[in-house]
């Protein structure tokens, strides 16, 4: 049994969580990830196959992956701003989640359904997902 010992590039301070994730270079140049996401890619897009779901389109795997992540995000960008985990003890304002709005967002792999949460006090703006527009921001 062998041991590789990888070094990994220490973390731009200018970067976000999701770009200092990114590290290295892999096959053929491309961009891997410290967090494994060559081999997730890999097992989705397999699966994907198997299952005779379509790579790109309406119902696809990008535009499903890409939905998950956003609400994903959203989530934790509200957990943020609530201070606590979703079912904790609010703080002294006593902020709480209050369900959730439909949305649909104009992405690279085209148009996604979402759900972008809302808080009781009605403060909770979204930094990915601005409630006024219909398409990610750029960058």
């Amino acid at each position: 049994m062998s041991t590789q010992t990888v070094s990994m590039p220490v973390p731009d301070q200018a970067q976000s969580p999701a770009e200092r994730a990114v590290g290295g270079r892999g096959r053929a140049g491309k961009a891997v990830s410290a967090l494994g996401l060559d081999a997730l890619a890999e097992e989705l897009v397999a699966q994907a196959r198997e299952c005779g779901v379509a790579l790109t389109g309406p119902g696809g795997l990008l535009s499903g992956f890409t939905s998950r992540v956003l609400q994903t995000a959203l989530e934790a960008e509200l957990t943020e701003h609530l201070g606590h985990e979703h079912g904790g003890v609010p703080g002294v304002g006593g902020n709480i989640r209050n369900g959730s709005s439909a949305k649909t967002v104009k992405t690279e792999v085209g148009d996604i359904q979402i759900r972008v949460p809302r808080d009781r006090a009605g403060t909770f703006d979204p930094v990915l997902v601005p409630v006024d527009r219909a398409s990610m921001p750029a960058g």
